[in-house]
């Protein structure tokens, strides 16, 4: 069984990510590609497309925001997603045990005795009228009859959980500050929640499995848990088992990926890219490894923007009074110092906010 060194891993999900090259699709093709872009950060949505889009402009995923055809929402990982409507309606009713398991296991001591059904019945009647509705708007219709729980872990539970919402615009919007407004999402779409199919095989859950593996592949069942916070997807796994290809990695985990999909030579040189927090090509996996060192992997779940160099994160970034501000995480060449200020450069006149100077701290 051939064995993928972690080069090699890095070089596919650099491919799968478009992050080796910039791609000329369109930005809802760009979003159904990468199974959705973790968006509780809103403008960060933003800078991961710009980094794998050629021409990006912030209007277009704006319009798509506003057209419908993509949407926010919470789904994998009880994490705010922008996915396309497509896939919010096809993969939703699939999350729903997870989604009330997680708020469950955060919030049980203030959940204890509450009846579940009951509350998202109580939810969807006060959404009935269709009118838009804050975190707060909604627990004070429900709060009268169940008093106890704490307004932010009632409204959590409701909006997390219990119904499938979408987050409205202007939420999300670029250069726009503006707070949740939430609406179910069958209203905002003008379309019921997929129904879970019935028998064998767990056809969602197959469809997921593909799509993990076209943009993160090759990846193991842990990784591809660790993406969307179902339980591995192992009836999933069996179904489609024998149309896959299966490698090892160094430590000897097998990998699962599709046949044809891209897998570079582990030596294909890769440019500098700036990504947002909490990127996909970072947080897809359980194991990190093939983008992270083990010795900086907290700076990818405590929401630092992160820079690639060679591929794997080297820097964190970010901007503060007018400065866009890079710190390398080791030593940078004179070469690789060049190409981090020349992608800066093209960051800062993307970002639009009078940015004056780029600076790269040259100690790590």
């Amino acid at each position: 069984m051939t064995v993928l060194d972690s080069r090699a891993l890095n070089r596919a999900t650099l491919a799968r990510q478009h992050l080796l090259t910039r791609s000329d699709t369109s930005v809802p093709e760009a979003v159904t590609h990468l199974c959705g872009l973790q968006a509780q950060e809103p403008r960060e949505p933003f800078i991961g497309l710009w980094s794998r889009l050629a021409g990006f402009r912030p209007e277009q995923l704006d319009d798509a925001l506003t057209g419908r055809t993509v949407v926010r929402t919470h789904l994998m990982r009880r994490t705010v997603h922008l996915v396309t409507s497509g896939d919010a309606l096809a993969w939703r009713a699939r999350h729903d045990t997870m989604l009330r398991r997680r708020v469950l296991g955060t919030y049980r001591r203030e959940l204890v005795g509450i009846d579940l059904d009951e509350v998202a019945a109580a939810g969807r009647a006060a959404m009935a009228d269709q009118r838009p509705r804050t975190m707060r708007e909604l627990v004070q219709a429900l709060e009268d009859r169940w008093p106890g729980p704490p307004h932010r872990v009632l409204g959590e539970l409701l909006v997390a959980a219990l119904i499938p919402m979408a987050q409205l615009p202007p939420r999300g919007l670029w250069h726009q500050t503006a707070g949740v407004r939430n609406l179910p999402l069958a209203t905002w779409l003008e379309r019921d929640i997929d129904p879970l199919p019935t028998g064998d095989g767990d056809p969602v859950g197959q469809q997921l499995l593909r799509r993990y593996l076209a943009a993160h592949g090759p990846a193991a069942s842990a990784d591809l848990r660790a993406w969307c916070g179902l339980a591995g997807l192992p009836t999933a796994v069996k179904a489609v088992r024998e149309e896959l290809v299966v490698f090892r990695d160094e430590r000897g985990r097998e990998l699962l990926d599709l046949p044809d999909a891209p897998r570079p030579h582990p030596d294909t040189p890769a440019p500098v890219r700036f990504l947002p927090a909490f990127d996909n090509a970072v947080l897809g996996y359980h194991d990190r490894s093939r983008i992270i060192d083990a010795s900086h992997l907290g700076v990818s779940v405590a929401g630092h923007r992160t820079v690639l160099v060679d591929g794997r994160v080297t820097a964190t970034w970010t901007v503060h009074h007018h400065r866009l501000i890079i710190s390398p995480l080791r030593s940078l060449t004179a070469l690789e110092q060049e190409a981090v200020r020349a992608e800066a450069q093209d960051l800062s006149t993307f970002l639009d906010e009078d940015i004056e100077h780029v600076r790269l701290d040259t100690e790590n």
